[in-house]
């Protein structure tokens, strides 16, 4: 099937009133933050807020395209790249062994709506903000429907550096900070504060009668009683942050929208976390069914109609599929923030259960909602994604969001990734993996050919599809299928993409 030709006059005008966009965005932000106007802003200095945001997003770049490449250069041989990149084989040397890819994807999925719910609280405005006394009509579209930390969020905090580390990942993560970043999501799964997704990966493997394949010996009797403990730690403080956060909604003691009823501010909340949930899953089912033949995809003629979508032509949509599911997921996110976050005075009010002034400020920089949002909205809906990627494909709301996604990248609303993505390219002098360590093929010829039984993927994983646009594997998709397994389950996918920022 011949591919489908994008236009490039619509695609530069889309690259630059997307950017526009963004850079407007940045410009309101800053005058919220600098006119006391969103909530670390007014309640501590404008100067700590600047600070926050700016070191939240551009650790958020670098945590979305540290994933990208960890899980890419999985396959890859490390010694091809030892002496050329040392950070980024220090790096995967510890990421690859045994089961420590999953810790660390463990960990950073905290990471990531932790630090989207700081950007929330540093740069989200207050009630009836305004600035440079702006026109209502633009200052509703911006500040109050939440465009404008979306936009910024998106763009210059994800998509640019995804875009970049799916084919520049060793020159990608062969940084300092990079490595540090991995460090902090390990530390972050250590400490035992998610793991009861672990829980969720044991319930979802038995229901699936499949077991979660593992690359390391089978655990000590202390070695379960220390990994059980944590796990029953966690689910004990999800189950507080769950109570809390509810109390706190029916009492109205949160950032939710004034005049909106409790009980539709629950609702909302859970809606929320549905979608943001569905979204999460469908990515790890969209790769799980690539990994399937076509005549076992199921009977669903929603089932059937996704992947006539999803993998039409040269599969292109699965790429606009990543790009809109992003922005929507974030969009999420914010609202939920936004409806979880504690809005608790201690010198005025109440402290919720009691406690102590100072663990009410604690609890009001939205810690809880970040822990919810991490493994209920995101982890857990990824694991039975995993195990049951078929039934995600039936369902419906897979197929309504699947457009929705697909129409949100249309947009091009996001163009403004490529942008950025292309500046940051220039800066740093990232160049294509091919350029240290060959391409797949190449590789295959010197005899040190990539290995895709590093990944352990299916039932109890949550590797996720790079964003790419149309690697070579993919645009074999209808011709050869085995092929597009083979490259969907190495990830290699660096190697062979024609994206160019």
């Amino acid at each position: 099937m011949a591919p489908i030709q994008k236009n490039p006059i619509i695609e530069g005008i889309k690259n630059v009133y997307s950017t526009l966009a963004v850079l407007f965005s940045c410009a309101m932000v800053g005058g919220l933050i600098f006119s006391e106007q969103t909530n670390i802003s007014r309640d501590v200095h404008p100067a700590l807020a600047a600070v926050l945001i700016v070191f939240a997003i551009s650790w958020l770049s670098v945590v979305e395209g540290g994933q990208a490449s960890l899980v890419g250069l999985a396959p890859v041989n490390r010694e091809l790249y030892k002496d050329s990149h040392p950070i980024a084989y220090k790096a995967t040397a510890i990421s690859h062994t045994g089961d420590n890819l999953n810790r660390y994807l463990l960990g950073r999925q905290f990471m990531v709506v932790f630090i989207v719910f700081t950007i929330n609280q540093s740069g989200n405005p207050i009630a009836d903000a305004e600035v440079f006394g702006l026109p209502s009509l633009i200052t509703s579209i911006f500040l109050g429907s939440g465009l404008a930390m979306i936009l910024i969020t998106t763009n210059l905090g994800q998509l640019n550096s995804q875009v970049n580390a799916s084919y520049c990942m060793l020159d990608y993560l062969n940084s300092t900070v990079n490595y540090i970043t991995i460090a902090v999501a390990r530390l972050i799964e250590a400490s035992g504060l998610v793991h009861s997704s672990y829980l969720v990966q044991i319930i979802v493997a038995a229901m699936a009668g499949k077991p979660v394949e593992s690359r390391e010996a089978p655990r000590t009797d202390m070695q379960n009683i220390f990994f059980f403990g944590r796990c029953f730690m966690s689910l004990g403080i999800l189950i507080f942050a769950f109570v809390l956060t509810l109390v706190a909604l029916f009492k109205g003691k949160t950032t939710m929208w004034e005049g909106v009823p409790s009980g539709v501010a629950v609702a909302v909340f859970f809606l929320l976390m549905s979608v943001v949930g569905m979204l999460e899953g469908m990515q790890i089912a969209f790769f799980g069914v690539s990994r399937i033949p076509e005549d076992e995809r199921g009977n669903s003629w929603i089932a059937k109609k996704v992947c006539e979508i999803l993998f039409y032509g040269e599969a292109e949509n699965l790429a606009g599929f990543m790009i809109g599911r992003q922005l929507c997921v974030v969009s999420c996110m914010f609202f939920i923030a936004r409806v979880t976050s504690l809005d608790i005075d201690p010198a005025v009010d109440e402290t919720i259960f009691g406690v102590s002034p100072s663990v009410q400020k604690f609890l009001n920089f939205g810690f809880l909602g970040a822990l919810i949002t991490t493994i209920v909205a995101s982890i857990a809906w990824q694991l039975v994604a995993s195990a049951f990627p078929i039934a995600f494909l039936g369902n419906p709301f897979t197929y309504l969001l699947l457009r929705w996604c697909l129409f949100l990248e249309a947009t091009g609303i996001c163009n403004a990734s490529y942008v950025f993505a292309w500046i940051k390219k220039k800066i740093f002098g990232f160049q294509r993996d091919e350029v240290y360590i060959g391409t797949a093929e190449e590789r295959r010829e010197r005899n040190m050919a990539d290995n895709a039984d590093v990944l352990s993927v299916g039932t109890g994983h949550i590797y996720k599809i790079p964003l790419t646009d149309a690697p070579e594997e993919l645009k074999n998709l209808i011709a050869n299928n085995v092929a597009v397994r083979k490259f969907m389950a190495s990830k290699a996918a660096g190697s062979e993409t024609d994206l160019e920022a």
